[in-house]
């Protein structure tokens, strides 16, 4: 039964005239179309958002269907997507190289435009006005890039994510690439649906737009009811032409690169293998089944989370061409002033992006690798809608521990540390020397870390980076570069918000949770670096991690104390249980003499002379300044025990596992050099107070 709805519709452009005759029976609608904006362009999977009415809800019972059907629609949408193109350079080279004209053509047309770009940057450097016009340049470049078609949009967007490669004006320039290409027409559209699922439309949708919602440079999507479940949903249609539109680019430019490997020597990579790295993936953004796997396993890793919503997909309505998944009712995380005219606050929606995006970084390692405002709406309900999953990327497990470790060093400025990192991130291989890099580091985050984490700007921090990796032989991975600008791009829309966000303040808490929770080696060792320095505890870190660990709803106070208990007592903890029962017996040492020396400071005036025997000073032979140590020792210690104590998560029956730890041996034995250790230190204390004379630094501890 078609909907009949009252929203003007109108006249359908010339199609073909079977369709025309089928659609006449559904009904065909469209909202008053909102003005185009460059913040509001879509990507791939372009922005669908508040800025057109909503279809009204039909009053059918949907039927969930169980795990078995949904599996067996997804396999049969597998089945419709087999024979999709694969980027194969062999196969390409048999088809172009046997159209010399289509090739000449095209050779032609990409050599114009690029060709005119080159040749000003050349006039500039003659004219010696490089710096100067970086910025007018950079733009050109963007908008030439956009007139040549996907191809080149794609590779402004990768180039945008590469501060090894541009100089920063041209990475700000080519992040505003958007994709936004104009639309094609609707009974092509229409006629893909139908080819692609095997059915007509009118027997699909009881209601579908007449034009697109919205377009980009490979598809572009329409607003549909489905008339099985009466379900909103969008349906991405694929741009036709498009294989062979980028096949032809990227012969062209695999043949550049093979002219570039052979004759430039400037280029230390192999330039063939870095476009067959790009052209695979662009070419997984064909596939629309993968994009909508991609879909589900994020949703089953990140939806658990009740702020973060991932669209559902419809395999039944999905090939290789079409993708239909659930309509979302948002607006584009861009769009500040509808946001808030619906009564959500902007900055809540950017730390849900960024806790989201940390989980999805540094967590699973599997992570939305497109994530430009866009792809990211504001839902009614106050939650992050999670759109387009056609580029996803993942994160190497071993890289995901050594990026919190390389926070770590940065916040103790261990630049030695940090620059050898870039051999764990793959930055650099190894017969590399770091050594002229470490001064670097230095020179720029010695002067960024004089201010507090809170007043970090992470785009300054990118930005310095950048040009440390610019000047010296950085191959910088995808996954790194898509998580920077992944989290520059959160970091902007808050601060149209408010101009003092910092994300890196916004991301602490996670990283302090991590630290103190996770028990990958690579984190506990990470964690001794931050936490001892020239063989002192520092608790003043440690009280500053539990603060910032206690505001992310996931820390839990045992998950942070069992895995510090199982590196202490591990075979390979002795360095530490040396650290640990010197610092102990320090703590105990401030403890007790701090409490003798309040219980002093409240006795009566006459008490007070017959204790100290008349000294002036008082009873204890101390300094001023190692009573003040031993004071703020003290309080200290009591601080952190009461952030412990605070946590929500906090419950005396976590000592339990404390109890059971120190029943096996090697507590025992620590256990051992820790009493005998604490007895030693106020045996001298007490011999001083007797003897008068002040305790030499020689005493011996175990």
């Amino acid at each position: 039964m078609a909907v009949t709805l009252s929203l003007p519709s109108p006249p359908l452009p010339a199609r073909r005239r079977r369709p025309r005759q089928r659609l006449s029976r559904a009904a065909l609608v469209q909202a008053p179309p909102a003005p185009a904006s460059k913040s509001d362009a879509g990507g791939d999977g372009p922005g669908r958002g508040g800025h057109y009415a909503v279809l009204p809800a039909v009053s059918l019972s949907v039927v969930p269907r169980d795990r078995a059907e949904d599996m067996q629609a997804e396999a049969r949408a597998m089945a419709r997507a087999a024979n999709v193109t694969v980027y194969t350079p062999e196969l390409l080279a048999a088809q172009y190289s046997s159209r010399p004209l289509k090739v000449a053509s095209r050779t032609a047309e990409i050599f114009t435009a690029l060709g005119a770009f080159a040749f000003k940057l050349l006039v500039d450097q003659r004219q010696g006005q490089v710096d100067q016009r970086k910025r007018q340049r950079a733009a050109e470049l963007r908008k030439t890039l956009t007139r040549l078609g996907p191809t080149f949009v794609k590779i402004g967007q990768g180039l945008s994510t590469r501060p090894d490669i541009c100089p920063q004006e041209y990475l700000e320039e080519l992040s505003e690439l958007q994709d936004a290409l104009p639309t094609f027409p609707n009974e092509k559209a229409f006629a893909c649906i139908e080819a692609e699922l095997g059915v007509s439309l009118d027997s699909m949708y009881s209601a579908i737009s007449p034009e697109p919602i919205a377009a980009a440079s490979l598809g572009q999507v329409y607003k549909a009811q489905l008339k099985q479940t009466g379900r909103i949903v969008a349906v991405k249609v694929q741009r036709p032409g498009i294989e062979e539109a980028i096949g032809l680019d990227f012969y062209l430019l695999r043949g550049l690169g093979f002219l570039v490997n052979k004759y430039v020597d400037l280029i230390p990579s192999d330039v063939v293998a870095l476009i067959d790295e790009f052209a695979k993936r662009v070419y997984q953004e064909l596939n629309y089944v993968q994009e909508g796997k991609n879909a589900r396993r994020f949703k089953k890793l990140y939806s658990d989370k009740e702020e973060v919503h991932v669209p559902d997909i419809y395999w039944d309505y999905t090939s290789a061409k079409v993708l239909t998944m659930d309509w979302v009712d948002g607006v584009k995380l861009s769009a500040q002033e509808a946001i808030e005219k619906r009564g959500l606050k902007m900055l809540n929606l950017v730390d849900i992006g960024i806790q989201c995006s940390l989980r999805q970084l540094l967590e699973y390692g599997y992570f939305h690798a497109d994530p430009h405002p866009g792809n990211l709406l504001a839902t009614p309900e106050g939650k992050l809608a999670f759109i387009d999953f056609g580029l996803m990327s993942e994160t190497p497990e071993e890289a995901r521990s050594a990026i919190i470790g390389h926070v770590v060093h940065m916040v103790n400025r261990d630049y030695d540390a940090m620059a050898r990192d870039y051999y764990a991130l793959n930055f650099l291989t190894p017969d590399v020397d770091v050594s002229p890099i470490v001064p670097a580091l230095k020179n720029f985050f010695d002067d960024a870390l004089n201010s507090t984490v809170g007043e970090l700007n992470f785009k300054t921090i990118v930005d310095g980076l950048g040009n440390v990796l610019y000047e010296y032989p950085f191959n910088v991975p995808a996954y790194y570069a898509l998580i920077l600008r992944s989290f520059t791009v959160l970091e902007g829309l808050a601060i149209y918000a408010d101009p003092n966000f910092k994300v890196i303040a916004a991301s602490y808490p996670y990283f302090a949770k991590r630290l103190l929770t996770d028990p990958n080696p690579y984190l506990r060792d990470a964690l001794i670096e931050l936490l001892f320095q020239d063989g002192r505890f520092r608790w003043n870190r440690l009280e500053d991690l539990l603060v910032q660990g206690l505001k992310d709803q996931d820390f839990i106070t045992k998950d942070a104390l069992q895995p510090a208990l199982k590196l202490l007592l591990g075979p390979n903890g002795e360095e530490l249980r040396v650290l640990v029962v010197k610092e102990a017996v320090q703590v105990t040492e401030a403890i007790v003499f701090s409490s003798m020396m309040d219980t002093y400071d409240s006795m009566p005036d006459f008490m007070k002379v017959v204790v100290s025997n008349g000294n002036t000073n008082g009873p204890f032979k101390l300094s001023d300044g190692e009573q003040a140590r031993m004071l703020e020792l003290r309080d200290t210690v009591l601080r952190v025990w009461n952030l412990l104590r605070s946590s929500d998560s906090f419950d005396p029956s976590l000592l339990q596992p404390l109890i059971q730890v120190l029943e096996e041996p090697e507590a025992r034995k620590l256990g051992g050099r820790l009493f005998g250790g604490v007895t030693q230190r106020l045996t001298a204390r007490l011999l001083q107070q007797l003897l008068r004379s002040p305790i030499t630094a020689s005493t011996a501890l175990p």
